[in-house]
C-alpha cells in the first residue's frame, strides 16, 4: 500500500471501494433498514385493526400475552402489535384506528417474552390506551 508524497488519491479510492465490504456500512448506504421497516423509518404510525390474538410468552415465563394484528395505513402493510397494561385489550375493538409505535428492544427486535412482535399500541382512536387502562378517559368513537 503505497504511503508516498503522492498517493492520497490512491488511498482515497481503496477507501472508497473497501468500505462496500463492510456490512453496516452497505445497510446504512443503501437504506436498507427504512426500507425493510414496515413504518419506513418513522416512529409511529396509524392502522386499522384487523383481529386480536393472543401470542403465548417464551421460556420460562407462561402467559398469553394479547397483541393486535394491525394494517397500517401508510403502505397496507400487516404488523402484529402488543397491547401494553392490565385489560387493555378489552378497549380495541376490530376496525378500531390506532396509533402504533416501536417496543424499543435490543437493535430493533422484539422486547422480552413476546416471541416476533416488534410494535406497540399508543392510541385507540386517537385516545392514550394507558388513559383509558387507568380508567381517566373514555374511548371516542370515531
Amino acid at each position: 500500500m503505497g504511503r508516498g508524497l503522492f498517493a492520497a488519491r490512491k488511498l482515497m479510492e481503496n477507501r472508497k471501494k473497501f468500505r462496500w465490504s463492510d456490512r453496516r456500512f452497505v445497510r446504512r448506504a443503501l437504506g436498507l433498514a427504512a426500507k425493510a421497516d414496515p413504518l419506513e423509518g418513522a416512529p409511529m404510525a396509524r392502522g386499522i385493526v384487523l383481529e386480536k390474538i393472543g401470542i403465548e410468552a417464551r421460556q420460562p415465563n407462561s402467559a398469553i400475552r394479547k397483541a393486535v394484528r394491525v394494517q397500517l395505513i401508510k403502505n397496507g402493510r400487516q404488523i402484529t402489535a402488543f397491547c401494553p397494561g392490565d385489560g387493555a385489550i378489552n378497549f380495541i375493538d376490530e376496525h378500531d384506528e390506532v396509533i402504533v409505535e416501536k417496543i424499543g428492544g435490543r437493535m430493533g427486535r422484539s422486547m422480552g417474552d413476546i416471541p416476533g412482535v416488534r410494535y406497540k399500541v399508543v392510541k385507540v382512536n386517537n385516545t392514550s390506551l394507558r388513559e383509558l387502562v387507568r380508567g381517566r378517559k373514555e374511548k371516542r368513537l370515531r
